[in-house]
């Protein structure tokens, strides 16, 4: 399997190194090809991504939300004849309907024609969310502390608690497939509205290293697998940032060039606007509404009671 962008001798590069190889990945020549001859080496690139990354992996597993990313990497290795299952969690309380990604990955699901054995969910109870919670609060402080910079936030929290939760439905891979790196590479946020630029793109990438890296190499580290990130690799990543912003996003919405590029596979479930692990999967609303059951001043409350339970 290929090492990842930011790891060397099995542990991530310093931030120091991070933003010196983003640095590297920086043109100032953007691509002159029509768009559908971007989207067509986009797509090639992003097949040789996954592909590289599935060799000598006997079974691998996917964070899936139903998204475009997550339904991408699925269709791929569905198209490769990988070994692979897609794991979606989600959160319920009372009468509320299931959530979001439960509802989106169980119609991407059926229309990759996915195995019983390819694709696994669960919901949450709160019962069985409190837990969950706990254990990715302390690995993220464990965490803070291996890598002297604080990485506990509502957050990092719930997009953690998603993927300590989808290990726990796992059959314990070795391991996941993630789509980090899509939302800064192809223009995802709401902050790509306010400056549709590559530059923004790219600082977007330097950041990652503090909000998203540090996180998720501390929660495979305990939980004993690896993320593997199609969308953080070299050859894609530095093509991408040269794709004219105007690709990325425009008035028909975000991440457009990478919709175009799935579009052959995921037909109209490349459409899908974007929404946060944590939201997608109610864990934001676990969140809150433990913090009501315990009594705390809101979600930040809550963490600090664990955190300080844990002392």
């Amino acid at each position: 399997m290929k090492q990842e962008f930011f790891i060397k001798n099995n542990d991530i590069i310093s931030q120091d190194m991070w933003e010196s190889k983003i640095r590297s990945l920086q043109s100032d020549t953007e691509l002159e090809d029509s768009a559908g001859a971007i989207a067509l080496q986009l797509r090639r690139l992003v097949e040789s991504a996954v592909k590289e990354r599935l060799e000598g992996v006997d079974h691998a597993g996917i964070c899936f939300s139903g998204g475009l990313d997550s339904s991408y990497i699925a269709a791929l290795c569905k198209r490769f004849k990988a070994n692979f299952t897609c794991y979606t969690v989600g959160f319920q309380d009372g009468d509320f309907k299931d959530p979001e990604d439960i509802i989106q990955a169980r119609l991407v699901a059926k229309h990759l024609k996915l195995r019983d054995d390819e694709f696994k969910e669960k919901i949450f109870t709160v019962k069985e969310m409190e837990p969950i919670i706990a254990k990715t609060i302390q690995i993220l402080k464990q965490g803070s502390e291996q890598y002297h910079t604080d990485i506990v936030n509502v957050v990092t929290v719930g997009v953690g608690a998603v993927e300590v939760a989808a290990h726990s439905i796992s059959r314990h891979e070795k391991i996941f497939f993630s789509g980090l790196g899509s939302e800064e590479l192809y223009a995802g946020y709401e902050r790509h509205k306010l400056n549709p630029t590559n530059a923004e793109c790219t600082d977007g990438l330097f950041k990652m290293y503090a909000r998203d890296l540090l996180r998720d190499t501390a929660i495979p580290q305990a939980l004993g697998f690896a993320f593997t990130t199609p969308f953080l690799d070299e050859e894609l990543m530095r093509y991408s940032l040269r794709i004219p912003i105007q690709y990325k996003i425009n008035a028909n919405g975000s991440k457009m060039i990478l919709r175009k590029a799935a579009e052959p596979l995921l037909g109209t479930f490349s459409e899908r606007p974007k929404r946060a692990a944590q939201y997608g999967s109610s864990f934001d609303r676990a969140l809150l509404k433990l913090a009501r059951i315990h009594k705390q001043d809101g979600k930040s409350g809550y963490i600090k009671k664990i955190l300080e339970q844990n002392l």
